[in-house]
């Protein structure tokens, strides 16, 4: 491939102030060039936004009619997505199949959201001297959304921030990873092909730590929808100031498998859970909780299943786990289980580096004060141990600063509606790990994890202002 990632600024294709390689994951070679913008880049791509929402949003109807085409597009162009996907992604055709499946998804609710933006009956007669009176209240577009989107979806993600402010009449600015911008382009060329006007939707490429202030100095911009970690997260905060934000930051994400759970179902998902992506996703699977009882049962069954996960060449069919996002993350990834092995725990699967690749790893006695227990690993690893009291190990769940997510297997429906209610968690999934997601679904978290939902209907909601209008009959 030969990528040239360009920038929309002011409805026009631009080159940016300097480029920067973009490289295939898994080889490191240079695959193309990236285009960055400067200062004055990034305010003109904000001015042309703002401008073009001056003039008011577009109608409901045209909104939807945008978001279904690039559904539809997103899937005539799905080859072209899954091979940029490989490449600058590092992912597996499956894992980038998946991305696409979901995009098409969250296009078509997006449109459907468009047209169903309604305000509610207020009662004012309801209220004492309130006879005569209509309230109703009515949804209007904040404005103009900042987007910033991180490398681990960057298909689907950029599709859940960029479709709901569409379908909420609001203009974009769309801020992708510096690691994978050539997806993000190809969202954009396919909503622009949709009929989408240019000059309502701008893409800038750059490091966040310079672009990322530009666009969060701009007051024109008045809503920020951000995907990446806590620390840059509470940056965004701070500088938004009265602004609104939705914030899906960091997580420690937890799974657990009681004594009565279907245990070939629950190690199957498990595995799933957290290997995709190369372990690459906020709500992997990286602390498993199993009752001892069956512990054993379920370490050999996960063990049995990891040994069929080839790791390697994302383009080869056979391969289950591809290469981390960088070989620095790998070395990190390497170092923290040795680390681990070093202070008593066991590998027992993995933990081996080739290049950008690591190995899926299965550890068994972590300690909690061990980095792959107490920071999230953000690669394939799976820490697994063994419980007997189901109370303490969700006292050891919450003791995290996170909330984004968490599982529990029980045949219990009273056990698992009790964790629901004690997990303090955006999102408890019973008889589902910590990673399983729907994209209709509310998605966010509590604590060090964020704020605010993403999910079509509810994303949309949150990009509108809420207004009241009263009317007195006489």
């Amino acid at each position: 491939m030969n990528f040239d990632v360009r920038q929309l600024i002011g409805g026009h294709w631009q080159k940016g102030a300097r480029t920067e390689n973009l490289r295939d994951k898994y080889t490191g070679e240079v695959v193309g060039r990236v285009h960055c913008a400067d200062g004055a880049q990034v305010d003109a791509a904000v001015s042309g936004v703002d401008r073009a929402q001056s003039a008011g949003p577009l109608a409901p109807p045209e909104r939807q009619r945008i978001l279904a085409e690039a559904s539809r597009l997103v899937d005539e162009r799905r080859e072209e997505l899954i091979a940029g996907m490989v490449c600058e992604a590092g992912f597996t055709r499956a894992d980038a199949s998946g991305e696409v499946n979901r995009a098409i998804e969250t296009l078509r609710l997006s449109g459907e959201e468009a047209v169903r933006l309604v305000g509610d009956m207020v009662p004012m007669e309801g209220a004492p001297g309130g006879l005569g009176r209509i309230g109703f209240t009515m949804r209007v577009p904040v404005g103009v959304v900042c987007a910033i989107t991180p490398f681990n979806s960057p298909l689907n993600t950029v599709a859940h921030k960029v479709g709901p402010a569409i379908a909420a009449g609001n203009s974009v600015v769309l801020k992708p990873s510096l690691q994978t911008p050539a997806t993000a382009e190809g969202l954009v060329d396919i909503l622009l092909t949709a009929g989408m006007p240019a000059e309502r939707i701008a893409l800038v490429h750059g490091p966040g730590e310079t672009v990322g202030p530009w666009l969060l100095d701009d007051p024109r911009i008045r809503f920020y929808t951000f995907t990446g970690s806590t620390a840059v997260g509470e940056a965004i905060s701070r500088g938004a100031g009265l602004r609104r934000t939705q914030l899906e930051l960091g997580s420690l994400s937890s799974t657990v498998i009681c004594e009565d759970a279907d245990l070939d179902t629950a190690v199957a998902k498990c595995v799933a859970g957290a290997y995709r992506k190369a372990g690459q996703v906020c709500t992997s699977v990286q602390r498993l909780y199993v009752h001892r009882s069956v512990a054993d049962q379920v370490t050999e069954g996960l063990l049995s299943a990891v040994a069929e996960l080839a790791a390697g060449d994302p383009r080869d069919p056979q391969t289950s786990v591809g290469p981390l996002i960088a070989e620095s993350e790998a070395r990190r990834v390497e170092s923290w289980v040795r680390s681990a092995a070093a202070s008593g725990a066991v590998v027992e699967a993995g933990g081996e580096r080739v290049g950008s690749v690591v190995t899926p790893t299965v550890l068994t006695g972590v300690e909690p004060d061990m980095q792959v227990m107490c920071q999230e690993v953000f690669g394939p690893v799976l820490t697994l141990q063994a419980y007997e009291d189901l109370d303490a190990a969700m006292r050891e769940i919450n003791a995290t600063p996170y909330g984004l997510s968490a599982g529990i297997f029980t045949a219990d429906l009273g056990r698992g509606l009790r964790a629901a209610r004690e997990l303090e968690m955006g999102s408890v999934h019973i008889n589902e790990t910590s990673s399983s997601r729907v994209d209709l679904m509310p998605y966010g978290g509590v604590k060090a994890s964020g704020s605010g939902k993403e999910g079509p209907r509810y994303a949309a909601r949150e990009m509108t202002e809420e207004r009241l209008i009263s009317i007195t009959t006489g």
